[in-house]
C-alpha cells in the first residue's frame, strides 16, 4: 500500500539512535508485515481530549509509549518552570491496573526528576480520584495519572491535573501542547534523579478515606447502615484499594465483594468491557445480588472515577440505573440534606453538562440553587469551582456515570459517589421506601425525563473522516423537523452560535468552543451530536420528557417516551 511521505518522515525519525533497538525492530516488523498498522501508528500525534490523552500502546507518534509520554512530560516540565520560575515545583503521580501503567508512571517520574522537579509517586496502583485529592493535599503544582479509564485492554493514557486538583483546561492545554510540539524527541531528559522521587502510600490513603467519609456521609443511623446489603465489584480495577475500607469505616458492615473481579488485572478477563455504562459489566455482581437478596449493586471502572448502580425496582427485580438517573438521585439527596441543615444561602451551585439530562435544571430551580452547565468532562465542573470561589459547590455529574460530591476531589469520584448512594439507599430502606421509589417520586415532582445514548464507532483514518462528514452534514444541512416535531433551536458549540427558529434570532454561546451540535424540538426533546474526544466514536444523546400525575402513570409514560426515542433514531437513520 502507498504511505504518505509525511508519515514515512516520522517513521524515519523513530529509526534514529534516539530510539531504542526494540522500537526499531517493532517498526521494521510493521513495515514488512503490517503497513496499515504502521500508517495508523504514525499518521498523527496523540492529542488531549475531554479525558486527557488516551491511545493504544505501541510504537509511534499516535501511540502510548515511553517516548510520547516522555515528550509530553518534558514539555510539561518546561511549561511548569515558566509558570513557576522561583518555586520548588512538586508533582504527584498515580497509575491504574493497566498493562505497563507502573513502568510508564516511573518513566514519567524519571523525566520530571531529571528536570529538577520533586515527584510524589504512589508505590502501587491507586484510584484516579485519590490523585486529584493528593495534588491539593500535598500542595503540588501538577498531577499525572496513567490510565485509560474504561477503554479496552490495549489502551493506556495520561491525564494532567493542575494545582486546584482539576484537569487542565484551555488555554493551558493548548499552551502545554505548544510546548510539547516545540520539542524533538532527542530533547527529552530520561536520566532520573532518584533523590527527587518520593514514594507515597498509607498516609495519603488514610487522609483520602477520611475526607471521603466526611464529604459523603449524611447522618445515616448505625442500624440503617448495617441493614443495607451491598454487592460491590471493582471490575478488576483500582477501587479495591479504597472502597472496602471507606465503606467499612463509614459503618457499612454487609458488603459483599464479587471475588472473581476483585483482583486487579489489565486484561479485565471476566468482562467484554470494564465500563459500568455497559449492563454486561455488572452481570456477575447482579447475579450475586440475586443469590444473597442484596439491596444494591455498586461497581466502578478500572480507575474508579465512574460508578454503576443497580437497585431493585417495584417488583423486586434488580435493574441497572443509567448515569442520568444516578446523577439526579444523588443531586436531589444532596439538595435535601443541605436544605435540612440550613446551608442553602443563595450562593450555592450544582454542576452538569450540555449532554446530560435537563432534569438537573429542574432540581436546581426547585431549591433556588444555580445549575452551572458546561461541556462534557469533569474538568469543566472543576473549573466552575475555581472560577467562582464565592459560590459553594454542592455536587454534580454527567450522564456518563460520573459524579462529584463536594470539592475535596476535583474530578468524577466513584468512591465518594458510592458512599453517597449507599447513604441514600440505607435511609430510604429505613423509612420503608427504596432508592428506586425515591427516583419514581422525583419523576412525579419534577417531570419524567428519559435519556438514551447511541455510540457509533468508526476506527482509523477513514473512520475519522466519516465522523467529520457526519458533523458537516448536520451543520450544513440542518434538519427542520424530526418525528413530526419542528426543530425550534440549534446550538453549535463549535461556532459558539445558536439560532432560535421561533423568532429567527441568533445568539452567542458563552461556553468554550467544542465540536458539539444540539437540536431542540418543540415538544421539549433534545438531540445532541458529539464526536468523542478520547475514542474513535461519534455519540448521539437523546432526551425526551413528559409530565406524570402519579407513580402509577410512569409505566405508560415510559412506553410513550421509549417509542418517541425509537422514532427519532429511525428518522435520523441512526439504527
Amino acid at each position: 500500500m502507498h504511505i504518505e511521505k509525511a508519515i514515512l518522515d516520522q517513521v524515519n525519525i523513530w529509526l534514529t539512535p534516539t530510539f531504542d533497538n526494540n522500537t526499531h525492530e517493532a517498526i521494521r516488523e510493521m513495515m514488512t508485515s503490517a503497513p496499515k498498522e504502521l500508517e495508523d501508528s504514525f499518521y498523527k500525534n496523540l492529542e488531549f481530549g475531554t479525558g486527557g490523552m488516551r491511545g493504544i500502546m505501541g510504537v509511534g507518534t499516535n501511540r502510548i509509549n515511553k517516548y510520547t509520554l516522555g515528550k509530553n512530560t518534558q514539555g510539561l516540565s518546561n511549561y511548569l518552570k515558566k509558570c513557576f520560575p522561583n518555586e520548588d515545583i512538586k508533582v504527584a503521580i498515580a497509575y491504574d491496573c493497566r498493562h505497563n501503567s507502573n513502568t510508564l508512571a516511573k518513566v514519567v517520574a524519571d523525566v520530571f526528576s531529571a528536570n529538577g522537579i520533586k515527584v510524589f509517586l504512589f508505590s502501587d496502583m491507586r484510584p484516579t480520584p485519590e490523585l486529584s485529592f493528593t495534588v491539593r493535599h500535598l500542595k503540588c503544582h501538577t498531577g499525572i495519572v496513567l490510565t485509560a479509564s474504561h477503554n479496552p485492554p490495549e489502551y493506556n493514557g495520561y491525564k494532567v491535573y493542575w494545582q486546584d486538583g482539576g484537569q487542565i483546561v484551555p488555554p493551558q492545554d493548548g499552551e502545554i501542547i505548544k510546548e510539547i510540539e516545540s520539542l524533538e524527541y532527542s530533547d527529552v531528559n530520561f536520566k532520573a534523579d532518584e533523590s527527587l522521587i518520593e514514594y507515597i502510600d498509607t498516609a495519603i490513603d488514610e487522609a483520602f478515606r477520611d475526607s471521603t467519609i466526611a464529604n459523603a456521609s449524611f447522618n445515616t443511623s448505625k442500624p440503617a447502615k448495617e441493614n443495607l446489603k451491598i454487592v460491590y465489584t471493582s471490575l478488576h480495577g483500582t477501587s479495591i484499594k479504597a472502597i472496602p475500607g471507606v465503606l467499612e469505616k463509614a459503618g457499612y458492615t454487609d458488603v459483599n465483594i464479587v471475588k472473581e473481579q476483585a483482583e486487579p488485572n489489565g486484561n479485565f478477563p471476566t468482562v467484554k468491557s470494564p465500563n459500568p455504562e455497559e449492563p454486561e459489566a455488572l452481570t456477575m455482581a447482579m447475579e450475586l445480588a440475586d443469590t444473597i437478596n442484596a439491596d444494591i449493586v455498586v461497581g466502578t471502572d478500572p480507575d474508579s472515577d465512574r460508578l454503576g448502580v443497580a437497585v431493585r425496582d417495584t417488583n423486586g427485580k434488580m435493574i441497572l440505573l443509567n448515569g442520568n438517573q444516578t446523577m439526579v438521585v444523588m443531586t436531589h439527596f444532596l439538595l435535601q440534606q443541605w436544605q435540612k441543615a440550613g446551608k442553602l444561602s443563595g450562593t450555592e451551585f450544582v454542576g452538569s453538562t450540555i449532554v446530560s439530562t435537563p432534569m438537573m435544571l429542574e432540581l436546581a430551580s426547585a431549591y433556588d440553587v444555580e445549575c452551572k452547565v458546561g461541556l462534557t468532562g469533569f474538568k469543566w465542573i472543576a473549573k466552575f469551582i475555581k472560577d467562582f470561589p464565592n459560590q459553594k459547590f454542592i455536587g454534580g455529574g454527567e450522564e456518563s456515570f460520573g459524579f462529584m460530591v463536594g470539592d475535596a476531589v476535583r474530578d468524577k469520584d466513584a468512591i465518594a459517589a458510592i458512599l453517597l448512594v449507599c447513604e441514600i439507599a440505607a435511609q430510604a430502606k429505613e423509612k420503608g421506601s427504596s432508592l428506586y421509589q425515591e427516583l419514581l417520586q422525583m419523576y412525579v415532582d419534577f417531570g419524567f425525563y428519559k435519556e438514551h445514548l447511541i455510540s457509533i464507532t468508526k476506527k482509523g483514518i477513514e473512520g475519522a473522516n466519516e465522523i467529520k462528514q457526519m458533523m458537516i452534514d448536520l451543520r450544513e444541512n440542518p434538519l427542520k423537523e424530526i418525528n413530526g416535531q419542528r426543530v425550534v433551536c440549534i446550538e453549535d458549540y463549535q461556532t459558539s452560535k445558536g439560532k432560535d427558529f421561533m423568532n429567527g434570532e441568533e445568539f452567542s454561546i458563552s461556553i468554550p468552543k467544542s465540536n458539539v451540535l444540539i437540536y431542540y424540538l418543540e415538544d421539549g426533546s433534545k438531540i445532541c451530536a458529539r464526536p468523542s474526544g478520547t475514542e474513535p466514536k461519534i455519540k448521539f444523546y437523546f432526551s425526551v420528557n413528559c409530565q406524570v400525575e402519579s407513580i402509577n402513570d410512569i409505566p405508560e409514560a415510559e412506553a410513550f417516551l421509549e417509542a418517541k426515542i425509537k422514532n427519532i433514531i429511525a428518522e435520523m437513520q441512526l439504527n
